[in-house]
């Protein structure tokens, strides 16, 4: 035989629906859990140190709860299942040039015009919220 015990404190919802939001999350953890362990270098301790091992780890949180806020308040639709190394090479590591040029300092980015666009979108978005 076989038990089964969901714990909540959400006393308006019925147990059918409940259940129903507990089976929707099945696997969701694992996935994240994999994300900061894996692609953010959550699994791999610097030290010999706890609390030098715990301030990373809590670093590597930060980042991936930055990189979601970052996907789901500014980025397109179609970015918000995209691994950091997706995000890494799609925006943060692109080639540029400093150029100064008639008293200007210019950026020349080598990119397409609509990713730049994207990016310009992005930042007016998170300027807004912030």
């Amino acid at each position: 035989m076989k038990h089964f015990a969901i714990v909540s404190n959400l006393w308006e919802w019925k147990a059918g629906r409940l259940i129903q939001w507990h089976r929707e999350k099945a696997g969701t953890v694992e996935g994240v859990h994999d994300v900061v362990k894996n692609e953010l270098a959550g699994g791999v301790m610097p030290s010999k140190y706890f609390g030098a091992n715990a301030a990373w780890l809590r670093l590597v949180v930060i980042a991936h709860n930055v990189l979601t806020a970052l996907k789901r308040l500014a980025l397109p639709a179609e970015w918000l299942r995209a691994r950091p190394k997706r995000l890494r090479f799609l925006i943060f590591n692109t080639a540029g040039r400093l150029v100064q040029h008639a008293r200007k300092m210019v950026l020349r980015l080598a990119a397409l015009g609509a990713r730049i666009a994207i990016w310009k979108e992005a930042m007016q978005l998170l300027a807004v919220t912030t």
